[in-house]
Formats: C-alpha cells, structure tokens, sequence
C-alpha cells in the first residue's frame, strides 16, 4: 500500500481555478500556471475533478469519454504536460473517476439506445409500460430514478440526472472496460485515483419499492461491493496507488472495510455524515443550527472506531459538492480569520489524510447569489422548482440555496482584487461570490505571516515534521461544553493536545492533564498560553491550540 499518513490532497475545480484563453472557463494550462504556488502550499497530490469530454449537465460528472480530454479544458498534450511539471515539483495528480455512471451520450448509451443488446447489458434497463415505474426510488437529483425510452419500450436506472445512466456492475464486461480505463490512466503517469460515489455501484438483483425511504438503503453498499472493489484495484494494478472512494449514506463499519489495508481495496474513505448536522431531519433543503453535540459525536465515532478496525479517513469539510466551511460553521465578518484557522486545524490534527479544496486557504465564503438567474448548478436549480412547488417563497427558496448550493463551491478561484478575481479576462461562466473582496485573495494573503494561507501552510508542514501527527493514536478529552472539540494524539513519547472552540462566544474549559504546561505549537490568536498551575482554561470566540511535546 502507498504510504500517505503524512500526504495532503488539494482539490482543483479546473472550470473554476484559473482560465487561460480567455473563454470565461478554466483550464488545463491554468492548472499548470499554478503549479508553483501548489508546490510552496506544500501538498502532495492535486485531484483533478473530471476534464473528460461531457455534455455538462452535472458539470462534467457526466462523463463522454472516458480516455480523452474535453477540449474546453485544453488538449491531451496539455494534460501530459501538467502530470510532467506536477512530477518534476513532487506532486502527483489524482484522477476523478465516475464509474457508477456514464453520460447518456457516451458511446455505449447510444449503442444501447439503437437497439444494441450487448450494450443494453452495460446499463440497468427494465422492461415494462409507460406507465408502471419499476419501482419508486428517487433520483438524488430529485423526481424519480427511472427514465423510460419508448422506442425500446424499456426503462433505465439513473439516481443522478436523466442523463447520467447507472452502469451494470454486475456484467463482466463492464468491469474490463473500467479496469482498462484505470490502465490507460496509470500508463500516462497519473498516481491516484478517486471513485465518485463507489460504494453505490452494486445493485440488489431483485428491485423493489422502497417504503421507508428513497430507496438508498437497497443500493448503498450493495450486495457485491467490497467484491468488485478488490477486483478493479487488483487487475487493474492500483494497489500501490493512493486511493479513496466517495461514500454516500455508508456505515464506518463498511469505511473499515474499504480502507483496511488488509482488505486490499481502497486507502481511505471520503464519509459525509459530518456535513448533515445543520440538515433538519436529515433533509439537505431543510435548513437549521448545526447540531455541535452530534457534530463531536461523529467525529468521536469515526476517529476512534477507524483506528480500532485500521481503516483511514479522508478529513475534509470543503469540497465542488459542498457549502463553504466558513459561510456554513464559521464567521464571515468579525471572526472571518479566526473561524477559518480554527477548522482547518480541527481536521488537519486529526487522524487522517486532509484534503484542501481550491479558496479554502484563503477562507474563500459562500456565493450569496440573490436571483436565480445566477445559478448552474443542476440540483440547485431542480430543488429551487421543488421548493417553490412544495410552497416555499422565491425569498425563501432563494434563502435555501444560498445555504446550500453546490455553486458555492464553484465560483472562480479568487488570485486577486481584479474584477474577476484573476480567475479570467472576461466574465466567468459562474458568476463571482459577493463575498469576493480583497482580503480573500492569494495576492493579499501570499506574504502575510498572519493570513489564512500562511496558517494552512503550517499545517501542511507540521503533519511531515512531527510523526506524532501522522501516525499517532487518538483520544478524545471531556468538555463541559458541546462548543469546545478536544483530543489527544500520541506516539511513543510525543503528544499533542488540540482544543477547538466550534462557535462565536467565550467557553471556559477544564484544563488539568500533564500536558498543561506544554510549550504552544500552533494558535490562532496571537501570545496565547495555558497557566501550567490552572485547573481551566477560557477560551476566545472561534479559538484554535495546539500544546506539545514533539
């Protein structure tokens, strides 16, 4: 297996990280402009959302052609070019795999639409009546999973867009062809590779309505799962590659699975369950206050019983699907810095590999469109029709998506105070944040030793300087308070002691282990101590410590 406890990942978003030829549209060549800054960031691996030539209906997770380059990201020749200079500055690049659908546009879609049995079989077609769904699960999208084709009188499976069909794993043949992808990928030099929504890929073989739910709990690690997985990672000769699969509604009982080395499966597990505890009911489009006592307790779960079963987490709270951490858990105006460094180091002290998503080390904030006019997004501009059908206000609709939009992750990288944020010339294919000013910006913070980047600079550095943190055991320490996240990490005679205050008011805290005297590593206020003779400790809105010995 790779050997990736002290690595860090950072996501690029290429349609909104630099654009170079001036078409409003980030590109490959942009990326490689980049790559200077990514190198002095200090991480290990850039993951590359899809490039692949797509219709775009899900902003490229609706993949053509899986073994090409879509020419609005640049060329081939591009491509080859950015995996030789990541190299020659240490870093890999990781590829985004989408292999639990295709675009209906894909090659083998047609061929199944003309009539084609043998690639009728690639895909999960039914046979049945305009009329008579197979049966009611639900598009994640929104409406239902089904979409029938009445020249072929059959219907097809896509929990995603209705142009996003959901491949047959259970055909053989299917299986070849994604092992081949992954071969054509690794001979080009690529060193990682991570699998959108794997752990849905195994479909049960008998379908039947879902009357609790919609649906998930009968395809959510399906009944062949861990099966399939060991054999794309084994014939396709990726064991020693760094790998992690998105997991949507699993368990951390079948995370331990993917991600135990001796399973032979995946490096590490990408879980969700931490970013639904502002979810009222457990529905994304409900908003409510963050749940802090469920937010530790997750954290607590998952930590601790990954360590006991040796699976790995992927630490994360950004990603192209998600809110902006700081819009969403932090503070946007008087503690903006503040919030920002205390949860990047919550995560990145953590047991783990920290992943970075592009304009998360500058504290990069959420869109706040005020029409939907601004929007892109597919599932945005679904639930806004939904939200209004089910008696939502536009206002209130709006309201909803400015929370939860998928474009909040989206809008272009901010290098500068220009008018487009030095993401382009011309005006983006997503409209700027109207959070954009220029204190969030690489320029204003490049050479600030108090910046936001300067801060996750130091993570990065301290994760390869102190084994401690890669590699050490973690515990977790009482508080009197839902609001302050606490915990140990320790290795042979060294030890950290990380105290996070999740929220925007002053909480004292006990503050009596042997490690109170311990010199401070790491803070987010300036000359901040623990007294080596107190008992407690109050700490300030939104404050970050870290205490050693290292």
């Amino acid at each position: 297996m790779a050997d990736f406890s002290n690595k860090v990942v950072y996501q690029i978003y290429p349609k909104s990280f630099r654009d170079t030829n001036g078409d409003g549209f980030g590109d490959i060549p942009g990326v490689i402009e980049k790559l200077d800054y990514l190198q002095e960031l200090g991480v290990d691996y850039l993951w590359l959302t899809p490039f692949f030539p797509s219709p775009q209906h899900d902003n490229g997770y609706d993949v053509a052609d899986y073994c090409a380059v879509d020419p609005k990201f640049g060329t081939m020749e591009d491509l080859e070019e950015l995996i030789r200079q990541s190299e020659a500055r240490g870093m890999g690049l990781m590829l985004d795999m989408v292999f639990n659908h295709t675009s209906t546009e894909h090659t083998w879609f047609q061929q199944a639409l003309a009539g084609d049995e043998t690639y009728q079989k690639y895909y999960i077609f039914k046979d049945g009546r305009p009329d008579r769904i197979p049966t009611n699960w639900q598009s994640k999208f929104g409406g239902p999973a089904w979409e029938y084709v009445p020249a072929l009188k059959k219907w097809y499976l896509r929990l995603y867009d209705v142009t996003q069909a959901d491949l047959n794993w259970d055909n053989p043949r299917v299986r070849e062809e994604l092992k081949e992808i992954l071969r054509f990928w690794k001979n080009k030099g690529i060193k990682a590779f991570r699998f959108d929504v794997i752990n849905l890929v195994s479909k049960p073989e008998v379908m039947e309505d879902d009357f609790l739910g919609d649906g998930r709990r009968f395809y959510s690690d399906g009944p062949h799962i861990h099966e399939y997985l060991k054999e794309l990672v084994r014939d396709a000769g990726i064991e020693d590659f760094v790998t992690v699969g998105e997991m949507s509604s699993t368990s951390v009982e079948h995370c331990i699975r993917y991600s135990a080395p001796e399973e032979k499966e995946l490096s590490m597990c990408f879980n969700f369950h931490h970013l639904k505890v502002d979810y009222k009911d457990g529905d994304k489009w409900a908003l409510m206050p963050a749940d802090y006592q469920k937010l530790k307790e997750l954290f607590i779960e998952w930590q601790i019983q990954m360590q006991k079963g040796h699976g790995w987490n992927a630490l994360f709270w950004c990603n192209h699907d998600q809110p902006r951490i700081v819009s969403r858990l932090g503070d946007e105006t008087a503690y903006w810095k503040q919030s920002a460094k205390m949860l990047a180091g919550m995560i990145h002290f953590m047991r783990g590999t920290p992943y970075i998503y592009q304009g998360e080390e500058i504290g990069m904030l959420n869109a706040h469109y005020p029409s939907i006019e601004q929007y892109r997004d597919v599932e945005s501009l679904n639930y806004y029709q939904i939200l209004l059908k089910n008696g939502k206000t536009e206002r209130e609709a709006l309201e909803t998506l400015a929370a939860r939009s998928r474009d909040n992750s989206r809008t272009p990288m901010q290098w500068n105070g220009e008018r487009y944020g030095g993401f382009s010339e011309t005006e983006p294919w997503l409209p700027m944040s109207a959070g954009f000013r220029n204190e969030i910006t690489v320029e204003a913070q490049q050479n600030d030793q108090d910046s936001i980047l300067s801060f996750y600079k130091k993570l990065i550095a301290m994760r390869k300087m102190y084994p401690v943190i890669a590699e050490g055991e973690i515990s977790f320490l009482e508080t009197e308070t839902d609001r302050v996240l606490a915990y140990q990490r320790k290795l042979g005679e060294q030890q950290i002691v990380v105290f996070c205050n999740l929220d925007g008011e002053k909480h004292t805290v006990k503050a009596d282990g042997d490690w109170r005297g311990d010199p401070v590593l790491l803070e987010n206020y300036e000359a901040r101590q623990m007294d080596p003779e107190g008992e407690t400790y109050t700490m300030e809105p939104y404050e970050f410590m870290v205490l050693g010995k290292v």
